[in-house]
Order: structure tokens, then C-alpha cells, then sequence
């Protein structure tokens, strides 16, 4: 979902190759040790000769990632929020569908971005909270209610629950959806991102 690279990792005494991988709120490193880093805890970030520094607390650690340094430095100073993520901004038609989160909801109340907690007709955007495999069924009801350039976000638990990621995929191309994107909802939740065919627009 975020961005990863093979690397090689020295932290502290330690050095190894491995995945490094930048999330929406941590970057992690997975190789002959781990290392998780929220970025909510990072003082410093520098690029330099194709090597990441980060500083955390009383630490650092350096990945050597090659060109994409610059533009990972640049994205843990400037983290995108999950409204960016989702594209969400004021103006649209959103929709929210069984969606419980109410952290989101705040999120969207700050930037004064007003939603309905239904599905009307031509919405730009419809976020739809799948709990069961057995909700997935509506989606096709939802692709009738969005705008022909809209989209529906799928929010589906994490970790291999019910709906898994399969079911969801498989659901959103029964519905005549396709699915272009998935991003990172929360801790426990997924969501992914479908829209009608550009041939049917």
C-alpha cells in the first residue's frame, strides 16, 4: 500500500539487507533484524548519496535506498493524511454506508467536509463499511448511486477476517466495478478503491 524498497539497514550495531517499507504513519524494515518506526516519533529525516538517516527518540537508523531517498525523506516530512489518500475534499458529494469509524468522521468534520450517512444519487465519492462477506452484495446498488466518474471505497477488516480481500475484489467486479487502488484505513481496516469501467462512462 505505501512505498517499499529493498534495502540495506544499519541500526545501531547492527546492518542488514532487507525490505523497507514507508506506510502511512510508520516505516518498517524487515531483514535479519526489524525495526518499526512511527513517524509520529521522527525528529530529523535527511537524503544523502542515495542514503535515508532518520532519527528517532535517542536513535537513528540509516537505509541505503538509492535514488528514491530524496523522495522518501520528502514524504515522511510531509505525510500524506488519509483523506489525501482517499481524495476526499470539500465540494464532493460523499456518502458514508455503514462506515463506524468515528476517528473518521472527525477527520472529515476538521476539514469541513460535509457527508451524508447514505447513498444518494450521483455521489462522487461512497465509502462503504464491509463487515460480512454478505454485505458485499450491495455494491451493485452502490454503483448505480455513484457519479459515472465516482467511486467506491470498500472499507474491509484487516488480517485475513471476513470479508477477505478475494471477496471483496471478486464482489467489486460482479458489480461491474474495477478496482484501482487500495490504501491504508486505520489499524484494524483496509480500504479499496473501485470505479466504473471507462468504456461505461
Amino acid at each position: 500500500m505505501g512505498d517499499e524498497a529493498r534495502v540495506t539497514a544499519r541500526y545501531g550495531d547492527r546492518a542488514s539487507e532487507g525490505k523497507a517499507l514507508l506506510e502511512t504513519d510508520e516505516l518498517i524494515f524487515r531483514g535479519d533484524f526489524r525495526l518499526k518506526i512511527p513517524l509520529r516519533q521522527v525528529s530529523s529525516v535527511e537524503a544523502a548519496d542515495g542514503r535515508l538517516t532518520v532519527a528517532f527518540g535517542d536513535e537513528s537508523a540509516e537505509f541505503a535506498i538509492g535514488p528514491a531517498a530524496a523522495r522518501w525523506a520528502d514524504k515522511i516530512r510531509n505525510p500524506k493524511t488519509l483523506l489525501d489518500k482517499l481524495g476526499l475534499k470539500k465540494g464532493q458529494q460523499i456518502d458514508l454506508v455503514d462506515v463506524a469509524d468515528e476517528e473518521f468522521r472527525s477527520l472529515l468534520h476538521e476539514r469541513g467536509i460535509a457527508f451524508a450517512e447514505k447513498a444518494r444519487p450521483g455521489s462522487d465519492v461512497v465509502l462503504f463499511g464491509a463487515e460480512s462477506a454478505a454485505t458485499l452484495g450491495r455494491l451493485a446498488q452502490l454503483r448505480d448511486s455513484i457519479a459515472r466518474d465516482g467511486a467506491v471505497w470498500v472499507v474491509a477488516p484487516k488480517g485475513g477476517r471476513e470479508p477477505r480481500e478475494a471477496e471483496v475484489l471478486e464482489s467489486g467486479k460482479r458489480a461491474g466495478l474495477v478496482d484501482v487502488k487500495v490504501a491504508r484505513f486505520s489499524d484494524t481496516h483496509t480500504a479499496h478503491k473501485f470505479v466504473i469501467p471507462r468504456v461505461e462512462r
